[in-house]
């Protein structure tokens, strides 16, 4: 059964992360040396998530997010990283100090300071979901899509002192999704996203259990929800200043498993452009976000070559056809990211969306 409301055909929508103003990381200094205090780091992370969404809306984008500003302080890979500490920090089981764990064989000095789970994750939890869906909804009438990092990405950067099973930590953290996600319905949210990135890297069956665990947090949402799956191999790095180099993505690493990412009961699947000829035996009834701007160039597509990219799939109907971007714009300029949106809204207008 593949849950929710289908889009309208070449829909825009983002992947969820807005670029990260470079005066957060100088802010987040001020509040360490005791110089600002954490309600005005919120005030400016809420001024950002206005200004994200602005963007979204004057660009034309369809289905917006509040851009994940709150889940921030700084643009880098450290606490409170918006995909991982920013939930661990909420979960009973993960809370304490975070040690260095290295996550991706592109580069051994390239690590994540990961939380470690020392106890049963139990599904009582309020990851804050629906708040945020309620302060972004209250600053546009477009349709208001939250995200959330997948039971894969949340276990497998981890260290595990409790489980000792990949599969039964996942399943655990299914069940804590699927409490908030009907939380997020019962509150009015009509578009839910969940991020797996390392999926690339990870054994089939490990992925089969995060496809269960994934189910299991999406079974019995009400038809009218859209349930987005975003499935990307990292594409984290533009630019000398960031961890990694640019030109590569961080967990391309192993098979390629769109036949099992397809197994999610999900609406549609968001993916990299260059990844979608993957799908055309395996897609079925789901849509398709086709990543068509890429978050690793820092040069704004033009609209055709969006065009172009999404219609390289000519085996894939209109109408189950989705343009987003290749993952987040954290890392890239609001004048990059602005233009990227442009260039979405654009090509949909060319192609007859």
């Amino acid at each position: 059964m593949i849950h929710g409301s289908r889009y309208p055909r070449y829909a825009t929508t983002v992947i969820g992360a807005h670029s990260v103003p470079d005066w957060y990381e100088a802010l987040d200094r001020l509040v360490s040396a005791g110089q600002l205090s954490m309600a005005s780091m919120a005030d400016a992370q809420f001024r950002s998530m206005e200004g994200a969404i602005l963007d979204q809306e004057v660009a034309g984008i369809d289905v917006v997010t509040g851009g994940e500003m709150h889940r921030r302080t700084h643009n880098r890979h450290s606490p409170p990283n918006a995909m991982l500490n920013f939930f661990w920090q909420k979960i009973p089981a993960f809370q304490g100090a975070t040690r260095p764990k290295t996550i991706t064989p592109h580069d051994p000095d390239v690590f994540h300071p990961s939380a470690t789970c020392r106890g049963q994750i139990t599904d009582s939890i309020d990851l804050g979901l629906v708040d945020e869906f309620k302060t972004v909804s209250g600053l546009t009438g477009k349709p208001v899509k939250i995200t959330m990092t997948g039971p894969h990405m949340l276990s497998a950067v981890a260290f595990d002192e409790h489980y000792g099973d990949s599969a039964r930590m996942m399943a655990d953290i299914g069940k804590l999704l699927r409490r908030n996600f009907r939380m997020l319905v019962e509150a009015g949210c009509r578009n839910i996203q969940i991020d797996e990135p390392l999926l690339t890297m990870a054994e089939d069956k490990d992925v089969m259990a995060a496809v269960d665990a994934i189910n299991l947090a999406i079974e019995a949402l009400p038809e009218d929800v859209h349930v987005s799956t975003h499935y990307c191999q990292g594409n984290y790095a533009v630019g000398k200043e960031y961890d990694g180099q640019i030109g590569h993505r961080y967990f391309d690493i192993g098979r390629y498993k769109a036949d099992l990412v397809c197994r999610i009961e999900c609406t549609s699947l968001m993916i990299e452009y260059d990844m979608a000829s993957h799908y055309k035996d395996c897609l079925g009834d789901k849509q398709l976000g086709i990543g068509a701007v890429n978050v690793q160039d820092p040069k704004v597509e033009s609209a055709e070559t969006v065009v172009e990219r999404v219609r390289a799939n000519d085996w894939l109907a209109p109408e189950q056809t989705i343009i987003t971007s290749s993952c987040g714009f954290n890392h890239l300029p609001r004048r990059t990211a602005f233009g990227k949106l442009q260039a979405m809204a654009a090509a949909k207008r060319l192609l007859g969306g």
